[in-house]
């Protein structure tokens, strides 16, 4: 269940939003694939690492197994030493063949468009899901991950700290066709301005709206030497 939103809290995590999408216009998922089913594989290849990191073994690995139907009968030892930098490549390389067979097996080879469906596939859980639906189907929705996890708390918009909790906060506050994107801002303020050790509060675009605003640098000069580009 979804906390308490009142109208003032809605209002200013709206204007927040809205300065977070004038100042990541281009804010999307930063994955590389080409449809659906390459979106899910590299989700649940980013698991514990990063998209950077993910984009540099999927070229080889979807070149090779581009669909449902190949993944689905490739050598595990083969797509373990492919997708290895990435960590936890035994596992990973179970849930990417897995999900190839269950796809192939309950869906034709086509990625299911629910989180009740998609979450019955191996090692997908509703962050996964909802990146999938939201860029692959645009059915919107709010993806937990540990920036949007962490921003939540510290933007004011939500007091949880349980991806379930805090997925409902944020569906109660803002509209649905927004949830994707409010993803996407949020995802991209976290990794390129609003870090978890030190965020550069003294150049955030929502400073004045924030009610964290000092947890960080404060400091303009100092502070803008931190944002990544």
């Amino acid at each position: 269940m979804a906390g308490t939103i009142t109208k003032a809290k809605r209002e200013r995590a709206w204007r927040m939003y809205q300065i977070l999408l004038e100042t990541y216009p281009e804010a999307n998922c930063e994955l590389d694939y080409g449809g659906a089913f390459q979106l899910l594989i590299a989700t649940v290849l980013s698991a514990q690492s990063t998209d950077k990191g993910v984009n540099l073994v999927t070229p080889r690995l979807f070149a090779r197994y581009p669909d449902a139907a190949t993944l689905a009968l490739a050598d595990p030892e083969d797509v373990e030493t492919i997708i290895k930098s990435t960590g936890f490549f035994r596992q990973k390389t179970k849930s990417a063949i897995g999900i190839a067979q269950a796809l192939l097996e309950r869906h034709g080879g086509e990625v299911p468009r629910s989180v009740a469906e998609l979450t019955k596939l191996p090692g997908v859980g509703r962050k996964t899901a909802n990146v999938v639906l939201g860029h692959a189907f645009g059915i919107p929705g709010i993806t937990t991950d540990t920036h949007v996890l962490r921003l939540s708390g510290r933007l004011g918009w939500s007091e949880e700290t349980d991806p379930l909790k805090v997925e409902a906060d944020l569906n109660a506050l803002f509209p649905e066709e927004t949830w994707t994107k409010v993803s996407d801002v949020t995802i991209w303020h976290g990794r390129r301005c609003c870090f978890a050790r030190r965020a550069a509060c003294g150049v955030c675009p929502a400073a004045e709206l924030c009610p964290s605003y000092g947890v960080g640098e404060t400091d303009p000069a100092r502070a803008q030497k931190l944002v990544k580009a």
